[in-house]
């Protein structure tokens, strides 16, 4: 006699096939929903991103008919009108070449990125999560509860083995001072730099325009005047120190140099990017501040842009977008993240509870904005069309998310942690190929702040992945509390760039990590 479950099923034979072929029948359709619903998007996608050319096929069509029924007689008729009408075909040219010139002399000409750089630091910089750990016990300034909480926090971070901290952090007690500071500072921006300009060959007197961006470490003379005397640079170099923007200044200093050679033609500019961590290590137990301990490491960048149009050839991108989102009127989204001083004196940054959230909202902001600029005409229309249908049908439909995929082949996102990372992961419904640059860094590099995007960047072209016109999306979030993205687009199949800080190991990348 058969179970009542069996009989369920339809199976009554004793064997189970019936109830297994029951059951596959209820996942088919299923399956073949799914598989028609994609199928149905894509011929939606196409249609829509090609309806111009769809559209004037059959004009195409007809004037192609009527050309091929063309006689001598009648393009001897199409002359002799053209004569008698001379002068309104001359006025009409003239009117047409002045307006190209204008439109030739007034456009923003295009900002090209020669090259970029990043720093690796020397191996005896490396901290493994046991000697972290070590030090932080050995200094006696944390209690039991917070070195717990710091044990916690880097088993769970992603970080690996061979991220850095400055010289001055391996010593027992830490040496902290200015000169200490400056000398991470100069080892971080010269080491980038030196290898920016040994790979570009360009003079470091050619320079027309310099930011460099630090959120935590701006001494006098600044950083930027650090750099101007180290390489000499001219007299009248345009130079730009950002202090106190947060792990989003990288972009912010992008923007900043990319409005300064729209008005200073036939010039470079530099961007360095970078964080000190040597006077910013937070020494006390208040856990909200022992956090960035746990994930900022030593790193540093150093890009070169360019307005000239005979670099386009040599150069490897061209700046597409930047989109900057600014949320510091709120008082929630100002305090996230916010360096203070604890109850006992002790000076750090303080990550709120609420900065997930934060970072949510603001990202959604942003790519309100970025949006229009980057998706094509079809995800628009889905967007517009749900938004429209919420508002005057039904206020618990869910709002449409665009699907970026469509508009970039390549996200870098910044490694602020691993929380970030999985959060957008989400939010964008990316694949795990998508964000893998931004794992990878983090796990082998640890939050380098402002200049993590760039080592994100270096990891795709050091796995051969960056194509002719692929598109690169960069988004970073910093304190305020902002979310700013950067957009470009590849001029050439690029190759990683010489002494590329993934050299040496990108055979072993990626990795499999555990939580």
């Amino acid at each position: 006699m058969d179970a009542p479950g069996d009989s369920r099923r339809g199976g009554n034979d004793g064997d189970g096939s019936v109830g297994v072929q029951i059951r596959q029948t209820r996942i088919l359709p299923d399956f073949l929903q799914s598989v028609n619903l994609k199928y149905v998007k894509l011929g939606y996608h196409y249609v829509i991103s090609n309806l111009l050319a769809l559209c004037l096929l059959p004009l195409a069509v007809v004037i192609s008919v009527e050309a091929s029924q063309t006689n001598p007689e009648d393009l001897r008729q199409v002359w002799i009108h053209l004569q008698y009408n001379l002068v309104s075909i001359i006025v009409c040219s003239a009117v047409l070449v002045f307006g190209l010139t204008v439109y030739v002399m007034t456009r923003p000409r295009p900002v090209y990125l020669v090259d970029f750089s990043c720093h690796l630091p020397p191996d005896h910089l490396k901290v493994p999560v046991s000697r972290f750990m070590n030090h932080s016990t050995l200094t006696g300034d944390f209690d039991e509860s917070s070195l717990e909480f710091q044990r916690k926090i880097l088993e769970r971070s992603g970080l690996g083995e061979d991220t850095y901290l400055p010289e001055a952090m391996h010593h027992v007690p830490p040496r902290i001072s200015m000169a200490a500071a400056r000398e991470e500072a100069e080892q971080v921006m010269f080491g980038a730099l030196d290898k920016l300009f040994a790979n570009t060959g360009v003079k470091a007197k050619d320079i027309g325009i310099l930011v460099v961006n630090c959120s935590l470490f701006n001494p006098t003379p600044s950083l930027s005047a650090m750099i101007v005397n180290k390489y000499k640079l001219r007299g009248n170099i345009r130079s730009y120190n950002l202090g106190g923007m947060g792990c989003s200044a990288g972009v912010i200093a992008v923007d900043l140099a990319k409005d300064m050679l729209l008005v200073h033609r036939n010039t470079y500019a530099v961007v360095v990017s970078t964080e000190n961590i040597t006077q910013n290590w937070y020494f006390g137990n208040k856990k909200a501040m022992l956090i960035p301990n746990c994930l900022f490491r030593v790193g540093g960048s150093a890009v070169l842009l360019s307005n000239k149009g005979r670099d386009k050839r040599r150069s490897k991108y061209r700046l597409s977008h930047v989109v900057r989102t600014h949320r510091g009127a709120d008082d929630k989204a100002f305090r996230c993240v916010y360096q203070e001083q604890d109850d006992t004196g002790r000076t750090g940054v303080s990550l709120s509870k609420e900065l997930m959230a934060i970072a949510g909202d603001t990202l959604k902001t942003n790519i309100t904005t970025l949006g229009p600029l980057v998706l094509p005409i079809s995800e628009q229309i889905l967007f517009f069309m749900t938004l429209v249908v919420k508002k005057l049908f039904n206020g618990k439909v869910k709002p449409y998310i665009p699907d970026f995929k469509l508009a970039f082949e390549h996200f870098c996102i910044h490694a602020g942690g691993r929380a970030v990372i999985d959060e957008l992961e989400k939010n964008l419904q990316l694949s795990p190929v998508h964000v893998e640059a931004s794992r990878m860094t983090l796990h082998r590099f640890g939050n380098t702040s402002s200049s993590s995007i760039w080592y994100e960047l270096a990891y795709i072209e050091a796995k051969g992945r960056m194509r002719r016109g692929n598109r690169v999306w960069q988004i970073a979030f910093g304190s305020g509390f902002k979310c700013n993205s950067a957009v470009w687009e590849a001029l050439r199949n690029v190759k990683p760039s010489k002494d590329s800080p993934w050299e040496d190991c990108i055979d072993k990348y990626p990795v499999t990590l555990s939580y």
